[in-house]
């Protein structure tokens, strides 16, 4: 027996005209305040408000960055600022310290730099031995 599985669950069905519930929510609000504030302040005064407004109304329901809605972005942005951050300053190293370090590389680091150096080969086999379990050494140490 076979079941059709649902796909596209992440579209939102269009109820008004060309727009979902949510940006018809966005700009019904963002005009009903709009409306609010030219009642209250008039339109001298409240043009830069109701602009505001307008603008921001009308970024939630078209502004789509990186293909997802605005409110993300915002949501991001509200929590970075709200959240607690580390700060951590590393102390650089003047340029006659770092010249003088490398100085000192002595011809045995050379070579020991030089060894921990992983080509594509040497890559490969390491994460292949990584992937693979040896058995031979289990065996042995096992029991």
């Amino acid at each position: 027996m076979q079941f059709k599985v649902p796909q596209f669950l992440d579209i939102e069905d269009k109820i008004f005209g060309p727009f979902t519930f949510r940006e018809f929510v966005y700009l019904a609000g963002g005009a009903g305040f709009c409306y609010i504030l030219y009642k209250l302040l008039g339109l001298v005064f409240g043009v830069i408000p109701i602009l505001i407004v307008a603008g921001f109304s009308l970024a939630l329901t078209f502004y789509r960055p990186n293909n997802k809605p605005f409110i993300y972005m915002l949501q991001s942005g509200v929590g970075y600022l709200m959240k607690d951050k580390l700060y951590i300053w590393k102390r650089r190293k003047s340029p006659q310290r770092r010249s003088a370090e490398k100085a000192e590389v002595s011809g045995e680091n050379k070579e020991m730099f030089k060894a921990a150096r992983l080509d594509g080969n040497k890559l490969r086999d390491l994460a292949w031995s990584l992937d693979v379990l040896d058995l031979s050494k289990h065996k042995n140490t096992g029991s």
